[in-house]
């Protein structure tokens, strides 16, 4: 059987840098930090007092009263990002059989504010009568109903589920709808992944894991990949959207095509809960995997857009998984991570990072990472390696890995090319 070619033909992206793909990718080659106060809640008494919010999303400038009752913040974020990308690629037009156009899209935490909202209702409310909950609780948490919420909205009846990896969980959504569609499966998938966790739980659960930066004095610059002194990520919040298509389809009806998906790798640390190998040998697999599905070499790579959080134990992994797989081929390629910039989206992470690799291949332009100041160095880590600190950078880019990992030991990685016809 021939497998199909893939394209990507709509982008939508609602980020802490700006609520729409353009505003964000100005932002991102500018090198913007998203990060600020939260607003959320009051963090007076959290360890970590900030966040990379989305900011001045309104909801009732997208959906009815009835409709926001129905969705968690989420699943907002989502279908404005999905929204984009639909309408980017004209798939409600001529010629799309809505059959045979899916939606996966991903989530590595789901209605997390929903449960955190009505968890604490019933426990101040409860009674002798019983529980009082919500009766839109359970669609709203759950961490499919995005996906669900964008099909009914736009009558896409193909393939439709969520993939839930923690932070891999974009990349797997992109990577299942890559291979949807290469099988004849389906024509089109809207695939991406949407995250609105900043909130009490999470902002006090990730605390709790020493997982969170804590640098309430300077918040713009805690998001610090491979600096010497970062301590730990930087949540945030918001959504993208991919539309990946066949390509002879995407032709068919003149569609705009902006770049050619060539392969994904998936693999497992098999390691620990959280912490990522300290060798990065998951990670190795999942890129060597990338590589040989796109049928490429380390050196056709032009950029990879690590996964790069401002852990102290992560970035030093992947900094190594990547030195073993391209060997001195590292040293002639950007690396860069976008999440100086928009903090860790978790789920949504992968199709944001995704996004901006896409435009990273259209403009020949990486993309900072930020926030690295001189002689901030780790000592275990390699800086002949161009890590792209602090300005973006002018280069021919043909293809593009992103990496994303994620808690439970997930990987997936993503090589988008050049499309060249």
């Amino acid at each position: 059987m021939e497998l199909k070619r893939v394209v990507i033909t709509g982008l939508g992206a609602l980020t802490p840098i700006g609520n729409d793909v353009a505003t964000t990718w100005e932002n991102a080659k500018a090198g913007k930090s998203g990060a600020s106060p939260i607003t959320h809640f009051d963090a007076a008494k959290f360890k970590t007092q900030f966040a990379c919010e989305v900011k001045d999303f309104d909801p009732s400038a997208h959906f009815d009263r009835k409709k926001a009752r129905q969705l968690d913040l989420y699943a907002m974020y989502a279908l404005k990002a999905a929204d984009e990308a639909i309408e980017d690629a004209g798939l409600e037009g001529e010629g799309v059989d809505k059959n045979r156009v899916g939606v996966i899209f991903a989530a590595g935490i789901g209605g997390l504010h929903t449960f955190e909202e009505e968890a604490g209702y019933f426990a101040l409310h409860g009674s002798e009568q019983g529980p009082k909950y919500n009766p839109f609780f359970i669609p709203k948490m759950i961490a499919d109903i995005a996906a669900g919420h964008i099909s009914i909205e736009h009558e896409f009846r193909g393939p439709n589920f969520a993939t839930v990896s923690a932070c891999a969980s974009s990349n797997h959504a992109l990577i299942d709808a890559y291979n949807y569609i290469r099988l004849g499966m389906a024509d089109a998938i809207v695939a991406g992944g949407a995250e609105a966790a900043v909130f009490p739980a999470g902002v006090g659960g990730f605390n709790s894991m020493k997982a969170l930066s804590t640098r309430n004095e300077e918040c713009e610059k805690a998001s610090r990949p491979f600096s010497g002194s970062r301590d730990g990520f930087v949540i945030g919040e918001g959504a993208a959207a991919l539309v990946l298509e066949e390509l002879e389809h995407a032709k068919a009806r003149g569609a705009h095509i902006y770049a050619e998906v060539a392969g994904g790798g998936m693999s497992a640390d098999a390691y620990h809960i959280t912490a990522t190998h300290p060798d990065g040998l998951g990670a190795v697999i999942g890129m060597e995997n990338a590589l040989k599905d796109a049928g490429m070499k380390p050196e056709d790579i032009d950029y990879i857009n690590m996964h790069g959080t401002s852990t102290p134990v992560g970035d030093i992994g992947e900094v190594k998984a990547i030195q073993k797989v391209f060997g001195e081929h590292a040293y002639k390629m950007n690396l860069s991570s976008t999440k100086s910039m928009t903090g860790h989206l978790l789920g949504a992470a992968g199709a944001l990072e995704a996004v901006l690799s896409v435009k990273s291949l259209n403009d020949n332009i990486v993309p900072p990472t930020i926030n690295h100041e001189e002689g901030d160095n780790d000592p275990e880590i390699d800086y002949n390696l161009n890590f792209t600190f602090n300005e973006a950078q002018p280069r021919e880019i043909n293809a593009v890995l992103s990496n994303t990992f994620g808690f439970g030991g997930h990987n997936a990685s993503v090589i988008l090319k050049k499309y060249k016809g």
